[in-house]
C-alpha cells in the first residue's frame, strides 16, 4: 500500500509540474494574440480617421466647386444670358447605365429565355419574348429614372 501511495504522489507531483509549462505557453500565446488584436484595432482606427478626413476634404472641395458655379452663373445672368447649372450637375453626377437601359437589357434577356421555353420553333419565341421583355423593361426603367430625377418627368 505504501508503494502505491508513493507512486500516486510521485505521479501527481510530475503532472502538476508539467501543467505549469503548458499554462505559461498558453498565457504567452494569449498575450501575443492580444497584442496582434490591439495592433489591428489601432490600424482600423487610423483608417477610420483617415476616411473621415478624406470625406471632410471632399465635402470642402464640393462646396468650393458649388461656390464657383454660383459665382459664374451669377456673372452670366447679370450680362443678360441665363444658364441652368442644375442640369449640368445632374448629368455630371449620373454616370453609367440608366435604369431604362438596365431594364431594357434585363427584360430582353428574361423575355428571350421565356420565349425559348414557351415556343421552341427555330428561335421565333426568343425573338418575340425578347422584344416584349425589352419593351416592358424599358418602360419600368424609364419610370424609375423619372422618380430618381435622372430624366425630367412628362409635363
Amino acid at each position: 500500500m505504501k508503494k502505491i501511495f508513493a507512486i500516486v504522489a510521485l505521479a501527481t507531483v510530475l503532472a502538476s509540474c508539467g501543467n505549469s509549462a503548458k499554462e505559461e505557453a498558453l498565457a504567452k500565446q494569449q498575450a501575443v494574440a492580444a497584442v496582434k488584436d490591439s495592433l489591428k484595432l489601432d490600424s482600423f482606427k487610423r483608417a477610420e480617421v483617415a476616411r473621415q478626413q478624406q470625406q471632410l476634404e471632399e465635402k470642402h472641395q464640393a462646396e468650393l466647386v458649388a461656390a464657383r458655379r454660383r459665382a459664374t452663373s451669377s456673372s452670366y445672368s447679370s450680362s443678360g444670358s441665363t444658364t441652368t447649372s442644375s442640369a449640368g450637375t445632374t448629368a455630371a453626377k449620373k454616370k453609367g447605365w440608366s435604369d431604362a437601359a438596365k431594364g431594357t437589357a434585363i427584360g430582353a434577356g428574361v423575355g428571350a429565355l421565356g420565349g425559348i421555353l414557351i415556343d421552341k420553333k427555330d428561335g421565333r419565341g426568343a425573338v418575340i419574348g425578347g422584344l416584349a421583355g425589352a419593351g416592358a423593361g424599358y418602360a419600368i426603367g424609364r419610370a424609375q429614372d423619372r422618380k430618381s430625377g435622372r430624366v425630367q418627368p412628362k409635363n
